[in-house]
């Protein structure tokens, strides 16, 4: 069962997020973190930044990547990644892959593959959902044992990004991403959601039926996993007073 933490705001659960993250570092300094890009996961790397903590030997993973999109676009979660988390922390830019940069795009899913799995594997993961459920570009339909591969975004997704672009016909409809399988191998998954616009992506992915319909749901087959919300994302969620009294109890020697 996922822990889930339902917070007052968004900068809450990022700075909860990024204690989890500093907690795991001084632990491994050389952690291996799975990176997400967009607005729900940026608090994080503001957060992270804002603490000034040591992560240069800290190696990072995208979980994904627009396929068409030239080299150096503002928008490629390359560049993204660049700008967000690499140079406001203090990464080493050769240990941060994102998937497609490692060759030729047609074996970019398996050499995704094997440089994760020479890295000993992702420690941590960050995730967001979209309002279709899917994490990372895992539309629904997606395999549970899926691997790192070149997916087709839904219209849905696209028109979700296009706030990102001077227009939804400019959203690549093609993506390279990690699998529900892939994810499913980190070590620690901590998913984040906020506004009323998630709800029902939460509510199916923490409660709903395990199903390829909700990807979101495949985070209810792995033994760790922390999922931040604000009220609104929590609104329909059934058990949230559970959820509320046993944050109140948990343990203090207990973490996340």
């Amino acid at each position: 069962m996922a822990e889930v933490v339902i917070l007052d705001d968004e900068s809450a659960a990022a700075g909860l997020a990024a204690n989890v993250i500093l907690d795991l570092v001084r632990r491994k300094p050389a952690t291996v973190l799975g990176l997400a890009t967009g607005s729900t996961p940026l608090g994080i790397w503001l957060a992270l930044a804002d603490r000034g903590a040591d992560l240069s030997d800290v190696r990072g993973f995208a979980l994904d990547e627009y396929v068409g999109l030239p080299d150096g676009h503002p928008q490629s979660y390359r560049s993204v990644i660049t700008r967000e988390v690499v140079e406001p922390l203090g990464l080493d830019p050769n240990r941060v892959m994102v998937p497609g940069h490692l060759g030729p795009i047609e074996t970019a899913g398996n050499d995704y593959e094997r440089a994760i799995r020479a890295a000993g594997g992702v420690d941590l993961q960050v995730l967001g959902i979209g309002t279709d459920g899917h994490i990372g570009f895992n539309e629904p339909g997606s395999s549970f044992e899926s691997l790192t591969r070149v997916k087709t975004l839904t219209r849905q997704t696209r028109e979700d990004n296009a706030r990102f672009f001077d227009s939804v016909d400019e959203v690549p409809v093609n993506c390279i991403t990690q699998g529900l399988g892939t994810i499913r191998r980190a070590k620690h998954l901590v998913l984040l959601a906020f506004g009323e616009a998630k709800a029902k992506a939460i509510a199916a992915a923490v409660e709903g039926p395990v199903t390829a319909s909700a990807p979101g749901s495949a985070i209810q087959l792995h033994p760790h996993v922390t999922v931040l919300v604000d009220g609104g994302a929590a609104s329909e969620l059934a058990n949230v007073d559970y959820y509320r009294y046993a944050w109140a109890n948990k343990p203090e020697w207990e973490s996340l």
